[in-house]
């Protein structure tokens, strides 16, 4: 397999260069989806697209055990160097290459998968949505194994490493509004001052309390009150809570405990106080048998020194619905180390990209082991 890799590795980063040349944000991630659509044509895949939504699917081989492997199309919408632009700056162009680069290898290496071998081309995981939309055209139905695939950043992952697990943890995401009285600045008690109802509302977030075994955090990341008069009580504000939880348990007890806070303040000031939720991201829940498939795919790959323990980290990923909604269905995510720096989401972000040949000569054996170990079963 590496000779073939080694073959095609310049079509390959061919492939990564017009991805990452041409970014789109999510649900907007046309011509990233008709340039998806061509390649896994060329390459004989049966392909399907959606009249409402981007995103694109590729199918190749019959049967009924079905492995899926899954790669994100979108783009953030960030500052670059003083312009504001579409940016992969989360490595999701990498992720499309490699999804595709296990395409094309097992086309040359001439397999022909004993079931069906499902890519897809996820929109909007940025948006935290793009997951859900996918189960909503029931994407994964006939999916038995799924497989993922994200770069890790230097200081977890650094190149030639790679670990079986990523478990991300759960996020949601809060708009709040407050409502107050509006007074003369000279005089406060005939008002009800949001800044201050926000101000003890922050205070109060620091205090919750969850299980210390699962790290969590609550934070306030945008207050707006006020406006250009200075000498009046302000009477409305706009704020946005992030909030972490590595278990969607610990998330749930998390937001109970935030509405519990905001009935308790509206009460003591006489405020109105509203949380609406947004973007709400799933904790992941690693299936073991998927991650000893993919921790031998990253031995007989790299060696055993190479495979790293799962990475822990408070980031979220919508990849993590797919086994929320499916219980059944067995998943897991590839971490792959590329000295990517200085960090995820930063506008100038860089990694090795020959750590993407690793990438793909991985999650290639591991589908393969993943159809071989159904044979096994089979006869059995």
């Amino acid at each position: 397999m590496k000779e073939i890799i080694t073959e095609i590795q310049d079509e390959i980063f061919g492939i990564f260069d017009y991805l990452h040349q041409n970014p789109e944000i999510s649900w907007e991630e046309f011509s990233t989806t008709a340039f998806i659509g061509e390649q896994l044509q060329q390459e004989g895949y049966r392909v399907q697209t959606f009249d409402d939504c981007t995103g694109v699917i590729g199918e190749i081989g019959d049967g009924g055990f079905t492995v899926g492997l899954r790669a994100d199309l979108d783009a953030l919408w960030q500052e670059v160097s003083g312009q504001w632009k579409a940016n992969h700056s989360c490595g999701h162009d990498a992720h499309m290459t490699m999804a595709l680069g296990v395409v094309k290898v097992l086309n040359r290496l001439g397999y022909k998968p004993p079931g069906k071998l499902k890519v897809i081309f996820q929109p909007a995981e940025e948006k935290g949505t793009g997951a859900l939309k996918m189960l909503e055209k029931g994407v994964v139905d006939d999916v038995d194994f799924l497989y993922g695939v994200h770069l890790r950043p230097i200081q977890e992952l650094t190149s030639g490493l790679a670990a079986p697990a990523i478990v991300h943890g759960a996020a949601q995401f809060l708009q709040g509004e407050i409502r107050g009285v509006s007074a003369h600045a000279a005089r406060p008690h005939l008002g009800v001052n949001v800044i201050e109802v926000g101000g003890t509302l922050v205070q109060e977030l620091s205090k919750i309390h969850t299980d210390p075994q699962a790290p969590s955090s609550v934070k306030m990341t945008k207050f707006i009150a006020g406006d250009k008069s200075g000498n009046i009580i302000p009477d409305h504000a706009e704020f946005m809570l992030d909030v972490r939880a590595q278990t969607n348990e610990v998330m749930d007890v998390l937001l109970e405990k935030i509405e519990k806070i905001a009935q308790g303040l509206s009460i003591i000031y006489g405020a109105g106080i509203q949380i609406r939720p947004g973007v709400r991201v799933a904790a992941a829940q690693v299936n073991e048998e998927a991650k000893q498939l993919l921790e031998q795919s990253i031995v007989s790959v790299l060696g055993k020194e190479k495979c790293a323990p799962p990475v822990v980290t408070s980031g979220g990923e919508d990849f993590h619905f797919y086994t929320l909604m499916k219980p059944e269905l067995k998943a897991t995510m590839l971490g792959l180390g590329c000295n990517l720096q200085p960090g995820l989401h930063h506008p100038l972000m860089s990694f090795d990209r020959r750590d993407l040949l690793s990438g793909i000569e991985i999650l290639a054996t591991t589908v393969i082991e993943t159809f071989n170990k159904d044979k096994r079963v089979n006869k059995k």
